[in-house]
């Protein structure tokens, strides 16, 4: 096949996923995951990925457009990533894959992509009512970092809201988690909503909590903080658990007053699939519309988790039939 393909990607802070396939189409059965941490340059992936796909499709040519959406702002020339060491230029990336057009667009510009392709197969609702065909959408996920984006509904489509709002301040609602950030500042010096709503974040409440109890570290992983949550092991790892899903709670009953999202908050990134039932019975919810003077506001408002896989792939092939 020459000419004819699309090579999409999903990079984030620990995983790259890529996939081949065929001009115009939004899904494929080529798809490639690779860990970030196992290679030093990302030029080298791409040249691997390269190779690996024609291996798979016997698809000799270079691909036809490409869409890469990253997690890091993506309007500049270079790209740096916020939780790896990789980096590149959008010119040296087309040069690499030798294509007629390169698009690199923020990760959870591609996640607002993708949940416009979601069928009711594809979520669950947690609480709300019936969303509001023509208001805006939320969508803020964690996954090594927290992605945060908006969706807007326009005459002749929509217009999708790219922005950093992960990296905005965390602001404790509670004794417990002023005593976290406290920690957390002593250590970052600043505290950003993704230092406590990410896998990473995860681990940080964990420690902090520790510290603040005086107990030994026993987890060195999210993975297994969650676990222990679960099965009722730790308490600490409980109530580290917990802290996640009400500060996930809070932030997005910030996002629904910001945005006005009426249209529906969407919960997506990789973490919190992982513990679905845990989070759907915790106080997520509760926390999501406790402000005060304006619960009554956010009770109707739908929240969706995203259970699709692969979503920022789909919407990296959105992009690319859009433009």
């Amino acid at each position: 096949m020459s000419g004819e393909w699309s090579l999409v990607a999903d990079i984030g802070g620990t995983n790259a996923r890529f996939s081949a396939l065929p001009l115009g189409a939004l899904e494929s059965e080529y798809t490639f995951n690779h860990s970030v941490e196992e290679h030093p340059e990302f030029s080298e992936l791409i040249v691997d990925v390269v190779k690996e796909i024609s291996q798979a499709t016997g698809w000799n040519s270079a691909p036809n457009n490409a869409c890469f959406a990253v997690a890091c702002p993506a309007d500049k020339e270079e790209i740096a990533f916020t939780n790896s060491h990789w980096h590149f230029t959008k010119s040296e990336l087309k040069a690499l894959l030798n294509c007629e057009q390169v698009w690199v667009i923020n990760d959870f510009e591609a996640v607002a992509h993708g949940i416009t392709e979601l069928g009711e197969e594809d979520f669950v609702q947690i609480g709300g009512e019936a969303a509001v065909a023509d208001k805006p959408i939320g969508i803020l996920g964690a996954g090594t970092g927290l992605g945060i984006a908006g969706l807007v509904k326009l005459s002749n489509g929509y217009q999708v809201l790219d922005t950093e709002g992960g990296h905005a301040d965390f602001s404790p609602i509670s004794d417990e988690q002023a005593a976290v950030v406290n920690l957390l500042r002593e250590e970052y010096g600043r505290v950003s909503l993704e230092r406590l709503l990410s896998g990473k974040g995860i681990f940080n409440i964990y420690k902090s909590l520790c510290a603040l109890e005086c107990k030994v570290i026993e987890h060195a992983k999210p993975a297994d903080i969650v676990a222990a949550a679960q099965s009722g092991d730790d308490p600490i790892a409980l109530q580290s658990l917990n802290m996640f899903c009400e500060g996930m709670g809070s932030a997005a009953g910030n996002l629904a007053l910001t945005l006005g999202a009426k249209g529906g908050i969407y919960i997506a990134g990789g973490v919190v699939p992982k513990f679905q039932n845990f989070f759907i019975k915790s106080d997520f919810r509760l926390k999501f519309e406790d402000k005060g003077r304006f619960v009554n506001y956010l009770k109707p408002i739908p929240v969706y988790l995203v259970t699709r896989n692969n979503l920022g792939l789909v919407g990296a092939a959105k992009k690319l039939l859009l433009s």
